[in-house]
Parts: structure tokens; sequence; C-alpha cells
């Protein structure tokens, strides 16, 4: 996400720009996140207050410019417990400050009962109160995407499945790298006056390319995230205290609940990352301390992910832990930039931008938020009349005024406009378009980040072998052409 924020911003200010992505774009936490642009409550308790503030200002400028059809507002509940870490006066306080800071207005205590309204499934034994307060839910995955389409408009090549096999270094300066297309196994030698190591758990693999005895400059959190069928009736998400530094979410999220997060220290290979059925277990048992066992019933289970946080290295506990960014120059140059929330990635894209001003003859930076493909001219979408209300109210969140591109060719062919797997409202238009112009190249590629499809629990074999075998059909040359 980080990577494709610079890579958006750096175009947009006239530089010759390269990204390239070992796997997909968005492939691993920015596609595993808890899907949430907020300010971050629990900071204010961690005393944050400049980090909450930002965020606010982040998540303002994604509501109302960056991506307004693909970040939502939503109003959150907290519910209050008599055995819980909070009291009622706490919370009205934080929620003040918080709301304060949000320049939103909502910021209180309800009662019981007019948070059941809301949150019907809500587990109402000892519920004292509730607090209230708005933040908003997106698609971390089509974010990230519209963020590398953004640089692709501007001018920048971009190519995933594109591995940095060693970086060129000249006069001791870091003057490029030498890249592998996985996909046809052809090298691809890349000059460039500076390189940006923007590849989250791997920071620290790819500053070792500059420096092999680099040591760590962070560490990992792993976060784990179920999903669960949205019982009907829920109008608002929960916060639900673990204990006085921690909490967990019940999301809303297409259709869907979304549940988590855990917050454990990660020792092992990032590739191997996987939620195990310990950490679905305790995703589950959380949520529990608020909802209805109907709603937390394993065998309600449709999906489970796992990403993985960059923290600052220290020996604090990793739910104490600011969400700092790590910035750093390496010997030969190199910057690379890890951590951060998801909320504030274009402030973490310019800033990092301005350690390179200098070397990169930028005199200043236009930090004003702009416009994301898709997200304006929204209400001059039309769709065909055989598409459901829901159908195109999910089309216009992941694509906003670019919906009607994505169903152009079902003008010359209306199978286009079937589901792609059955339940979904994803349709095999999308899976065209993801791999016209989406830089798609693999089933997963369509399925888990295109498309909602395998968050749902929808990506059956056969949704797969339909993925498969468009793939197949469409020549390499011809797909995400877009800037390639």
């Amino acid at each position: 996400m980080v990577g494709a924020g610079i890579a958006g911003e750096a175009a947009h200010a006239g530089l010759a720009v390269a990204l390239v992505d070992r796997a997909d774009f968005g492939g691993a936490t920015s596609s595993g996140s808890s899907k949430l642009i907020h300010g971050g409550l629990r900071y204010l308790r961690l005393g944050d207050v400049k980090l909450v503030r930002e965020a606010h200002a982040e998540r303002r400028a994604l509501l109302r410019t960056v991506a307004p059809h693909l970040v939502r507002r939503l109003p959150f509940l907290l519910p209050l417990y008599r055995d819980g870490p909070y009291r009622p006066a706490t919370i009205r306080m934080g929620l003040w400050l918080y709301s304060l800071l949000a320049g939103d207005g909502l910021g209180g205590l309800v009662e019981p009962g007019r948070a059941l309204r809301s949150v019907p499934h809500l587990r109402a034994d000892g519920l004292r109160a509730c607090g209230v307060y708005a933040d908003a839910w997106t698609n971390d995955a089509r974010l990230c995407l519209a963020n590398v389409r953004a640089a692709a408009e501007a001018g920048a090549t971009v190519l995933n499945y594109a591995e940095v096999r060693e970086l060129r270094i000249a006069g001791g300066r870091v003057v490029g790298a030498e890249v592998l297309n996985r996909e046809t196994g052809d090298p691809v030698s890349v000059a460039a006056r500076t390189v940006v190591n923007a590849t989250g758990p791997w920071v620290d693999r790819v500053r070792r390319l500059e420096a092999p005895s680099a040591p760590p400059s962070s560490r990992l959190s792993k976060g784990v995230h179920v999903l669960v069928p949205q019982p009907e009736g829920w109008s608002a998400a929960l916060t639900i205290p673990q204990d006085d530094v921690r909490v967990s979410f019940a999301v809303p999220w297409g259709g869907m609940l979304l549940l988590g997060t855990t917050d454990e220290r990660y020792d092992g290979d990032p590739d191997a990352l996987e939620p195990t059925e310990a950490d679905i277990a305790q995703v589950l048992a959380e949520a529990a301390r608020a909802l209805e066992g109907s709603v937390v019933d394993p065998a309600g289970v449709r999906a489970s992910f796992a990403g993985l946080r960059v923290l600052p290295g220290s020996d604090e506990r990793t739910a104490s832990a600011r969400r700092e960014t790590v910035i750093e120059r390496g010997p030969a140059g190199m910057l690379s930039i890890a951590g951060g929330k998801l909320t504030t990635y274009r402030r973490i894209a310019l800033d990092a931008l301005e350690h390179l001003r200098p070397e990169l003859g930028l005199h200043r930076l236009d930090r004003r938020p702009r416009p994301l493909p898709g997200a304006t001219g929204l209400d001059r979408v039309t769709f065909p009349v055989e598409l459901e209300p829901a159908v195109r109210s999910h089309l216009l969140h992941l694509y906003g005024s670019l919906a009607g591109e994505v169903l152009a060719p079902a003008v010359e062919d209306r199978l286009l406009l079937e589901p792609l797997a059955p339940g979904a409202p994803d349709l095999a238009a999308q899976a065209l378009y993801a791999v016209t112009h989406e830089w798609a190249r693999t089933p997963e590629d369509v399925l888990r980040r295109r498309t909602t499809v395998a968050l749902r629990g929808l990506a059956t074999p056969e949704a797969d072998a339909a993925v498969r075998s468009l793939l197949g059909s469409i020549a390499v040359g011809s797909r995400g052409r877009i800037g390639v």
C-alpha cells in the first residue's frame, strides 16, 4: 500500500517511476488488514494524540476526495460491561476527545436498548452502556489497486510478479535493480536515481541486498481475521475491549461480518504466514465477549486471513507498540520505509518523497488530496436493467465511476453478467476486467483481491477453473495493459 502510494505521488510529481512487486499488488498485509479507515481510538489510551489527529485528517480526505466510493463511514459501538476494563466516565471523556479530533460531533454514550437496535446480537448480560463514535471501512485490496492504477495513469511502469534479485550499485550508490519477471522468466535491468524499499514484512530482506550485515530494523506482529455471515439488522460495527490496551472488532463488510484481530509477535518467515485453528478459535472467543453464541459458531466461519504489522524494533509488547513509520537510509542511499497505518498511507508516501526531494530535484510536493480513478462522477454511472440493486451497489463500491467500463463487454456478451460464483455479487465481467485492466495473473488474484469471492468462502474449484480458463484464453501481452 505504501509503495503504491509513493509510486502514485512520484508519478504525479513528474518523475519517471517503476513499481515492481515480487507477487501480486497488495498480495500480503495490504489485503490482509482489518479494513478500517480510522483514527485509532485505542491510540488515545497510549497517549498518541498526534497519530490520531493525523489519521482523522487522512480519513476525512479519503472519505471526501480520494476514494469516496471505496471508503464508507460507519457508526461504531463500544460495549461497556460490568466486568470490563473501562468505566463509563472514562469512555465518555475519551470519545469526546476522539470526536473532537475527528471533527464529526459524534461521540458519547447510549443506553443498552438503543445499542441493541443497531446490533441485535449484542450480548446484553451485564451491559451497562455503549460508547458510540464514527469511523470508516474499506476494501483494502482494491484501495491499493486504485493507487497502482493512479500511478500507471500518471505514467509509471508497474509490474507484479517481478522480483528484485539484486541492487545495482555504482560508486557506492544504489542506481537501480536487477529484476526477474517471474511470469516469463526474463531478467529486467532497471536504472534509477534512487530506490525505495517499501516491502512491509520483507523490508529487512531487501535491506540486506544493500548491506548483508544490516541488523533488524523492526519486528512483526501477526493479526488474524475471520469472516462469518452477517446477521440481519446490523447498522453499526462493534469495538470490543479485550483488556486495558487491546480491542477487537466486529465490522459489517460486504454482506459479511469481519471479526478480529489478534496481535501476537511473529518471528517466522513472512512467506509462511497462515491463520491457524488456534488463531481462529481466539478470534471467535474474543468476539464472544460481546456477541451471542450463534454469531460466533465455528461452523459459520466462511474465510480467514492473516497479515503482519511492521513495528519499530524494541522489546515492548506488540499490542502496546505505537504504529510509527520506520524510515531509514542505507549505506548506499536506498530509502527503506515500513510500518504505519493503512489510513495514513498517503501521508507516509508524501513523507518518503520529502526525504528524496534534494536528489530528485523536486522543489515542492503537492500534498493536496486528489481523487483516485473511479472516485468522481459516481452519480452518472448507469447499469444494465437486469442487475439487482445489491449488485449495482457492490460494483459502485469496488469500481466507482469505472463500473461502466467493467460492464462494457457485457453489451456484446450477456453471459458476463452472470455471477462469478453462486451466491456472490461479483460478476464474470469483473474477472475479465481484472485480467485485461488490473494486472491479475492467477485465480487467487481475481478471487481474493480483485473481487470478494474468496472472502465469502465461495472460491470453489469450479470458480477457480473458470478463472484459469479465462487466463488461458487471453494473451499475456493484453493483460493489465494500463502502464505496462
